[in-house]
């Protein structure tokens, strides 16, 4: 899975970025490049028509991929958790997956008039700011954290943890690296987030 989703990924690069320097657009653009420049790309290129539907193929497989093991983990913690049955906590998260997938699919058409982040943006913008600037850095900050601190799991559980079973060791030597040093380059990762989207 891992390596379908990395050839899907650059297979799909080879497509965009030749693309966007070809046709002036920037590399950067987030949700506007996806589904709305690019098709504008492809309509003006020769052959853009098969590359169009070969990048949106692409690209389905890779969310796909995605999906399918981001899925897993969300279906085995309730079955962990709360012992459903593999068949009731897909059939759980089917819902709430297609529930919590609307504003995504109706941002571009019925919802297109919000812009939720200022003149020009989108749900998915949104989105991207809420998971891109906010979600991840924090909950990477928080899960670091609880890794490495006596109020957590504590430096010696997570290195028996991640050091179970055969394979390549995580180091001990890194201590301080991950401790203090890591948890500060995630927070000013976490504040030029917000510097970017709101400051420049």
């Amino acid at each position: 899975m891992g390596i379908l989703d990395t050839c899907v990924a650059f297979t799909a690069g080879l497509i965009i970025f030749p693309a966007c320097s070809a046709f002036d657009v920037a590399a950067d653009s987030g949700a506007n490049l996806i589904f709305i420049t690019l098709p504008n790309v492809f309509n003006s290129m020769s052959g853009g028509r098969l590359w169009g539907a070969l990048f949106f193929v692409f690209m389905s497989f890779a969310a796909l991929s995605t999906v399918i093991a981001v899925f897993e983990n969300i279906v085995c913690f309730y079955m962990d958790k709360w012992g459903w049955s593999r068949k009731k906590a897909v059939l759980v998260n089917t819902v709430a997956i297609l529930l919590l997938s609307m504003p995504c699919v109706l941002g571009f058409n019925l919802w297109s008039g919000f812009q939720p982040l200022g003149a020009g943006t989108s749900i998915m913008d949104l989105e991207d700011f809420l998971v891109s600037d906010n979600i991840l850095p924090l909950g990477s900050l928080v899960y670091l954290l609880f890794c490495v601190t006596r109020k957590g799991w504590g430096w010696d559980n997570f290195l028996a943890e991640a050091n179970t079973g055969s394979g390549l060791r995580f180091p001990r030597n890194v201590r301080f690296y991950v401790t203090y040093l890591l948890p500060i380059i995630m927070f000013i990762i976490f504040v030029m987030g917000y510097w970017n989207r709101f400051f420049t």
